[in-house]
């Protein structure tokens, strides 16, 4: 007998598999919109007050943020200590990218090819981003029975009402050449014979608009965007960190200090225009949830652009991944992509009930599988944590034998990496710390308001997806406004004239922290987590 689980487990699965066939012949129905609201005001994080706390400094005081990264907004400078000569210039370009994600390496070829002197500063190597990590695909209404409006519909209503409507439109209506973009370039999506692109549902989605190469989109398109930047020889800093913006006499952005991450020395890049592509949030992990990001997730962007006066939006909204791994603990955290959902397995409980629809939005499922755990209808893992189940082997059942192999091998190979066969068993899943919904605002172009000459773009934006994001939007994300983001800094860095070059935002912001009594004496930004225990 095939028993990859302990007992107590196996019991449960057997429950699983008694109720399957009923299960397959009925689908849980769509949660209105009220038992929506209250699922996820009883249950989400965002909604945990005591996990929050009051701003009381710079452009967003008295607003409320995660408690740890409050933290890092009421740390000062490491500069107030360690003196930089900002007359002795390191690297002078055009356009300085800070962050070599997707949102980073796209900017940066489209700098590239508008001419621009153009430079990318990462603190580990390029490539390594939360745009590596993500599985499940990018959307596009580019098909027949659907269109940018339907899109813009859906994006709209998942993020709760909340984004920026300008950004929204602009990133659904960009959306077609996003794709054809990545293909010329090289990305290999799943395709019919015929060529045409295959599509599929994600949660939210009224319309099949989820383009993939497998569940390895993210890696794909990363792979892709990398070999561009490093074929068109395009400076690339690797293991080199941005610790604070430089700004000129006249309030603009001028470059930015770095920390050569090896050395400890630091460093003095020179620019006409500053492009902030730092990623996500995930490492902070945020109300002590697992992460599936990246190891350089500290939200690094956000205390560069916040220190010198760039206004933060949606900070207090985190998307939670409804599907993280919970067992084996060796891959806690790790991204269970809602494509296994999207492909036919069901959420279900210890009992063996399908509890919600597998499509809802990720907030809803999120806050779902939290309620069937703290109510005590999750199933036990070592350690004390519940999950709950995913049914894969539903999907070799609707889909056929090697379906799973052909569409998600990735979740495949990961599982039977510890003996577990997720065509013959499912696996056990909760929430994971998987995205930043809120970060600097931005306008369309991609400018902030209080900075001149200084962008944002990718997962360091707030804006784009309001308070929840649907799947597939990020990677499309850090493509339309990468994009966007490369293209306007070298338009604007052609029309710049820099004045001299000065950190006194630090000495201001310390001075306000010290007036409101709230410094924390930590140095932010945090550049990499804290994982080491220390004996006292």
């Amino acid at each position: 007998m095939y028993t990859p689980y302990p007992e107590y487990m196996m019991e449960s699965i057997k429950k699983v598999e008694a109720t399957r066939k009923e299960r397959m012949s009925t689908e849980p129905r769509r949660l209105t919109a009220d038992e929506k609201d209250a699922l996820l005001k009883e249950f989400h994080p965002d909604y945990k007050e005591e996990a929050f706390e009051e701003i009381k400094v710079g452009p967003n005081k008295g607003q409320k943020a995660n408690k740890e990264l409050v933290h890092l907004l009421h740390s000062n400078s490491r500069l107030l200590a360690d003196k930089v000569d900002l007359d002795k210039v390191d690297y002078d370009v055009d356009v300085l990218v800070i962050g070599g994600g997707g949102a980073g390496s796209s900017a940066a070829i489209e700098a590239h090819e508008a001419g621009a002197n153009v430079m990318i500063v990462t603190k580990l190597r390029i490539g390594d981003a939360n745009t590596m990590m993500a599985e499940g695909g990018i959307q596009a209404a580019d098909k027949e029975n659907d269109s940018p409006v339907q899109h813009y519909l859906d994006a709209f209503g998942g993020g709760h009402f909340a984004a920026k409507p300008e950004l929204v439109k602009r990133l659904v209506m960009e959306a077609p050449d996003a794709i054809k973009w990545l293909n010329d370039l090289g990305v290999e999506f799943d395709k019919e014979e015929s060529g045409r692109m295959i599509t599929t549902h994600g949660g939210g989605t009224s319309r099949k608009r989820m383009h993939a190469a497998k569940d390895y989109s993210g890696a794909e398109i990363m792979r892709t965007l990398r070999d561009e930047v490093l074929n068109r020889q395009i400076p690339v800093v690797e293991f080199t960190s941005a610790v604070e913006l430089i700004k000129d006499d006249k309030g603009q952005a001028a470059g930015a200090v770095l920390l050569n991450m090896e050395t400890g020395d630091y460093l003095v890049a020179k620019a006409k225009t500053v492009i902030i592509a730092t990623g996500g949030a995930g490492r902070m992990h945020y109300q002590g949830f697992p992460t599936s990001n990246h190891y350089g997730a500290t939200a690094d962007g956000l205390v560069l652009g916040y220190r010198a006066g760039a206004q933060l939006l949606y900070q207090d909204s985190i998307q939670y991944h409804p599907t993280g791994a919970i067992y084996p603990s060796q891959i806690l955290g790790a991204l269970v992509t809602e494509k296994v959902r999207s492909v036919g397995a069901q959420l279900v409980n210890a009992e063996g009930e399908a509890y919600i629809h597998p499509l809802e939005t990720r907030d809803v499922n999120a806050s779902g599988v939290i309620r069937e755990c703290k109510e005590g209808r999750g199933v036990e893992v070592p350690g004390g944590e519940q999950g709950v189940w995913l049914d894969t082997p539903m999907i070799e059942i609707l889909g056929g034998e090697g379906t799973i192999e052909k569409r998600i091998p990735a979740m495949f190979r990961m599982y039977m990496n510890y003996g577990i066969d997720m065509r013959k068993v499912p696996i056990l899943i909760y929430p994971t710390l998987h995205y930043q919904n809120g970060g600097l605002e931005i306008g369309g172009e991609g400018f902030t308001k209080a900075i001149d000459n200084l962008l944002v773009a990718g997962e360091a934006v707030g804006g784009i997806h309001g308070r929840n994001r649907l799947m597939g939007n990020s990677l499309l994300d850090i493509i339309v406004f990468g994009r966007n983001a490369g293209k306007a800094a070298a338009a604007k860095a052609k029309d710049v004239e820099l004045g001299t070059m000065n950190l006194d935002h630090i000495e201001t912001y310390a001075e306000e922290l010290k007036n409101a009594g709230v410094a924390s004496g930590d140095v932010s930004p945090l550049l990499l987590p804290k994982y080491a225990r220390h004996e006292r």
